[in-house]
């Protein structure tokens, strides 16, 4: 008889969230609840001149007060985020580092537009002042590895270390390759995605993508699903979560939130000759496929999910395409699963949105609720789905399912199952 070797189970054992509707975990989550939006006039500079002015900033943020000055004086906000994040998530996993072996502990981050504001300052200076006017950190405060770096050496983790870049899929992506990376060994991973693009340049880069909500200037102006959605604005802010061999965590004697049972992601490759429909046949076909491959890698049933995290880009071609991925796979089953997405109370976060869902599905996993899409109600939703509106809404979960779409073609689908059901739930032949 041929033996099949034993898959290691990963399991989150610690969150970390900064974003703009609460500075830690516990904020992020009763704003979720209560359906809070962080939508506001962006602050850190004019944008009387761009037809975006408001996004999901973070506020009151000061890195000195969880981070040392020298860290500070070298990074971007972008890996602020990240490293408070981390702080908050290895605090709740209750890790004592000092009791591992560095090379058991690893990095995974999603990585999207960078250090984008510390880079435009060093860069006015070398055109205004000259090169000896930029600073020795422009080398790497910029750099897309740069979260991953500066987490790894603050709390010598020497393990595995990598990023992930597939625009806002990159969060999920980042899970799963974490997850990859705990299954071969490596007993911890710190993952996650934090973005900072609330600045001249970056925003100048995100209009360009002509993804944008027509509506920017107006505090309601990111409505996926909804009759008069017309595109997104920029979120910031970053989400790290603990991931563990389940085995490791047991000895521990910590308490799981949630395991991590499926994973997959789809590439629908190079679309600028192809018209509009077409596109949105090929992104429902990747979607679709990434679903039902997440489904088999999690050994789940389309009918055990208990809700969705949906992408919401926020278009209303690309949000009924995502409807009609769900609806291949689930077909009318999906009549009964709650779909709901966080995008609308804190602003496409890019790389570090699906992130966010994690640290959402994650709770609501443990709580059993699921968070409404903040600020839209069920008179304005135009797609063929139940989604969430209003009130928050009790549910039995064992099961979700985690959307995200990046720019350029990515899918990613991932499967996030509770600790408690995981092992007794129907599987998959």
């Amino acid at each position: 008889m041929t033996q099949v070797a034993q898959v290691a189970q990963v399991v989150v054992t610690g969150l970390g969230v900064v974003a703009p509707t609460g500075r830690d975990t516990a904020e992020f989550w009763r704003s979720a609840l209560a359906g809070v939006s962080g939508i506001r006039a962006i602050s850190r500079f004019d944008t009387s001149r761009y037809p975006v002015r408001y996004a999901g900033e973070v506020r009151e943020f000061d890195p000195a007060e969880a981070i040392a000055p020298r860290v500070v004086a070298q990074t971007d906000l972008w890996t602020q985020f990240a490293l408070d994040a981390t702080r908050q998530a290895l605090g709740w996993a209750t890790l004592d580092l000092g009791l591992l072996d560095g090379f058991d502990i690893g990095v995974t981050t999603s990585a999207g537009s960078g250090g984008n504001a510390f880079g435009q300052r060093e860069i006015e200076a070398l055109w205004a002042r000259g090169p000896r006017h930029v600073g020795p950190y422009q080398s790497i405060a910029w750099f897309y590895a740069a979260s991953t770096g500066q987490i790894s050496i603050g709390h010598g983790m020497r393990g595995p270390c990598a990023v992930v870049s597939s625009e806002s899929a990159g969060g999920l992506d980042a899970v799963a390759h974490a997850r990859g990376a705990i299954r071969r060994g490596c007993r911890v991973q710190v993952c996650g995605g934090a973005e900072a693009p609330l600045s001249p340049y970056a925003l100048t880069c995100h209009w360009r993508s002509g993804l944008l909500s027509t509506r920017g200037g107006e505090p309601d102006c990111y409505r996926p699903f909804t009759r008069d959605a017309s595109g997104h604005v920029p979120g910031e802010g970053g989400a790290v979560a603990v991931l563990e061999d389940a085995a490791h965590a047991r000895r521990r004697g910590v308490r799981a939130l949630a395991t991590v049972s499926g994973h997959a992601a789809t590439f629908t490759g190079p679309q600028w000759a192809v018209d509009e429909r077409g596109r949105r046949e090929r992104e429902t076909e990747a979607l679709s496929a990434a679903i039902r491959l997440a489904l088999t890698d999690a050994r789940v049933w389309p009918e055990e999910i208990g809700a969705v995290f949906a992408d919401g880009l926020g278009q209303r071609d690309a949000d009924r395409a995502e409807i009609a991925a769900l609806r291949a796979v689930f077909g009318r089953s999906l009549d009964r699963v709650p779909v709901t997405v966080s995008k609308p109370a804190l602003g496409r976060a890019y790389s570090a949105a699906g992130c966010f869902d994690l640290a959402a599905a994650a709770l609501s996993l443990r709580d059993g609720v699921v968070p409404p899409a903040a600020g839209l109600a069920q008179c304005d939703i135009a797609v063929n789905a139940d989604v969430v509106t209003g009130r928050a809404r009790p549910v039995e979960l064992r099961h979700v399912l985690l959307l995200a779409r990046g720019f350029g073609g990515f899918s990613s689908a991932l499967v996030l199952s509770s600790t408690t059901q995981h092992d007794s739930s129907r599987r998959r032949e």
